[in-house]
């Protein structure tokens, strides 16, 4: 099949399940709402991999509902600017079951030998990985993000958590793959201050490594695109891509991105308050 008819095709599968996005370009498309929604009403069979950030709701337990992740995101509470989110306010009980749910709608909406790759920290690993199973991924492995030694530590004493985690596995079988692979199991990437467009935004080129997993013009679904990396990577690495983001002001952060890279552009971050 013609690549820009599968595109097309892939696409309009959304969109006839889903309606229409708050931003489409070139097989990238945004949709604005909850992600246990919009997940209930996606096509069968159709994506490469999920691939998501989701709230990792760390050390949530006994925080309000409209706790300000800022407080626990950002030195000091200050976001320079980088709108807050909801979400993050799970105990870990609730947290696994509520991340089975849309990991198992997920799961439906992937095609046999699909990845599964979802970001978490130390406290929530076990979780995520009993998590990823019970929403029908067979767990195959753990891939580690080194953030670098600019981690924060609480005092001397203590080891700095400067890895996060991705646990990954597929839908069956893993894929035997020819054109690319096998992928790194660890990634040294810093965080660039005008690269994170989101309180607790992952680095570009991290995402650009992992959306290979896509076969090129291949399509990835996430649930949880926040200020759109994944989807920026995608329209980087000539994959294609579906976000779901319940914050409108995040959507359109998302979409400037998107619209940049598609140019060959990374938007800049640009800090509105002091440090």
């Amino acid at each position: 099949m013609n690549m820009s008819l599968k595109k097309y095709r892939q696409t309009e599968q959304v969109k006839l399940s889903l309606g229409k996005p708050f931003f489409e370009s070139q097989g990238i498309a945004i949709y604005q709402g909850d992600s246990l929604e919009l997940g209930s009403q996606l096509p069968h069979s159709l994506f490469d991999a999920l691939i998501t950030d989701p709230p990792y709701c760390s050390g949530a337990a006994g925080t309000s509902v409209g706790a300000d992740p800022a407080k626990k995101y950002c030195h000091s509470g200050n976001t320079l600017g980088r709108p807050s989110f909801g979400g993050d306010f799970r105990d870990q009980r609730s947290f696994k079951y509520w991340c089975s749910l849309w990991i198992g709608q997920a799961l439906r909406a992937c095609r046999d030998t699909a990845y599964s790759l979802v970001f978490t920290d130390w406290r929530q690993l076990a979780t995520m990985i009993d998590a990823l199973q019970a929403g029908g991924f067979c767990f195959k492995g753990l891939i580690s993000w080194d953030k670098g030694r600019g981690s924060r530590a609480p005092h001397k004493g203590f080891f700095r958590h400067q890895c996060e985690y991705i646990p990954w596995g597929t839908k069956g079988a893993v894929p035997r793959l020819m054109d690319r692979g096998p992928f790194d199991g660890c990634y040294q990437i810093p965080v660039l201050q005008k690269d994170k467009h989101h309180m607790t935004g992952k680095p570009t080129p991290l995402m650009q490594k992992l959306v290979q997993c896509v076969p090129a013009g291949g399509i990835s679904l996430d649930p949880f695109c926040g200020s759109g990396t994944t989807l920026v990577a995608s329209a980087l690495e000539g994959r294609q891509a579906i976000g779901f983001e319940a914050s409108e002001e995040y959507c359109e952060i998302a979409a400037r991105r998107i619209e940049a890279a598609q140019r060959g552009e990374l938007l800049k971050f640009e800090r509105t308050t002091a440090a």
